[in-house]
């Protein structure tokens, strides 16, 4: 894989997990 797959992946992670996060911080609330 390229440096290029990688970052992207890893842009892709964490976009996820930043939803996740705030989907469960709203569902808190």
């Amino acid at each position: 894989m390229t440096v290029l797959d990688w970052l992207s992946l890893a842009l892709a992670a964490g976009l996820f997990v930043y939803l996740l996060v705030a989907l469960l911080r709203a569902d808190r609330a």
